[in-house]
């Protein structure tokens, strides 16, 4: 089992899915126990999952330009590989749609990576500088009593996520996962404290099905 860095993978409702489900306990705990009639073993499960996957088997649900050929019952089928729970787990959801030819041409004024790099790196001492005093270096890896500790929620604030909880009826760990997930934003951006628009933001990295 990876005690830390990056598992990617792709075309993620094509594994088995007692496979898949096997990802809940490192996800949550970032650990693994194993048990054997010799005995029983947890293991570190330090890393960060990838997973990509189409929007439904023959790739083109919801694509403008393409019409999808798969029956309905085959879509449901397989969305329903990924169950909830592993869903929840997943902290940021994006969908990425079918590029334009003057995107794929390379027109526009993107951002460099260097400067992307840059952000990130910065967002990063902010996190190390916030857990010195802890075990945990990352936003992410927070629990209860971290995100009492760590985590200033304004009167706005806590607005917006009582709109996020009452109209998406997100669970506990979707709800706390969003408040990572913001404070990770207000990060990359500067900011002290977490804002009503880096609530909103995060809630975009919701799976749809929730939002």
């Amino acid at each position: 089992m990876i005690s830390c860095g990056t598992s990617v993978l792709d075309e993620f409702p094509e594994f088995d899915r007692r496979v898949i489900e096997s990802l809940r306990q490192p996800l949550e705990e970032r650990s693994i126990t194993v048990a054997r009639t010799s005995g029983v073993a947890t293991f570190p499960a330090q890393f960060m999952l990838i997973a990509a996957q189409n929007p439904c088997p023959c790739g083109n649900f919801g694509n403008p330009i393409k019409d999808c050929t798969c029956a309905t019952g085959a879509i449901t089928r397989y969305k329903k590989k990924i169950s909830g729970p592993i869903m929840d787990r997943i902290d940021l959801h994006v969908e990425t749609p079918a590029l334009a030819y003057e995107t794929l041409e390379g027109g526009g004024d993107e951002e460099p990576s260097s400067a992307i790099r840059e952000r990130v790196l910065a967002a990063r001492r902010r996190q190390k500088e916030r857990f010195q005093k802890s075990a945990i270096t990352a936003n992410a890896e927070m629990g209860l009593r971290e995100l009492k500790q760590h985590i200033l929620l304004t009167a706005p604030v806590k607005q917006a996520l009582q709109f996020a909880h009452e109209k998406h009826r997100l669970s506990a760990r979707a709800y706390h996962r969003l408040i990572k997930t913001a404070r990770t934003i207000a990060d990359l951006e500067g900011t002290e404290d977490i804002q009503t628009h880096h609530i909103m933001e995060a809630l975009r990295y919701r799976p749809k099905q929730e939002i």
